[in-house]
């Protein structure tokens, strides 16, 4: 079989595919520089999705919440920021294909932003749907500044902490 005609992976698939993770690993010299010492957890899809499921309606949580979370429980200095983004964009599309099966308890990953409140212009509908999703539940969106995506005002009273 060819690697073209290789089904692809579903969005569903990749969420439940832990790839051997969760890991805590030490923190190298090249990743010192930007994260110092210490250790950092790489997540499961799983894990990420299961905190996103979790924001109520109403409230909101960033990518450095989860990680936060994720550090706390497995006893790491951090949460890895690159692999809780992607985790956090395939449990986005997961949701998106669930619901496009008619499944109703789907991951609110609408509620999920990036670190300064900001909508996630990679998420399922880009961030003209994750506006309408957010403004449905009651927050104000602002528009952003220059290049930067629009956010949600006053977020941080809206977060769900870690």
């Amino acid at each position: 079989m060819s690697a073209k005609s290789k089904k692809r992976k579903s969005w569903q698939e990749k969420l439940a595919d832990d790839q051997g993770l969760p890991m805590v690993q030490e923190i190298t010299d090249k990743m010192s520089h930007r994260w110092g010492t210490g250790t950092v957890v790489i997540p499961a899809p799983r894990e990420v999705d299961e905190i996103m499921r979790k924001v109520p309606k109403g409230k909101v949580i960033t990518i450095n919440e989860i990680r936060a979370m994720l550090a706390r429980k497995h006893g790491a200095s951090i949460g890895c920021p690159i692999t809780t983004g992607i985790f956090a964009w395939v449990a986005a599309h997961a949701a998106a294909e669930m619901a496009a099966e008619g499944k109703k308890d789907v991951t609110p990953y609408w509620r999920t932003l990036k670190s300064k409140g900001e909508l996630n212009e990679k998420y399922p509908g880009g961030v003209e749907k994750q506006t309408a999703l957010l403004r449905e539940e009651g927050h104000i969106i602002e528009q952003g500044k220059g290049k930067k995506p629009p956010k949600v005002k006053d977020f941080e009273k809206h977060l769900v902490r870690a």
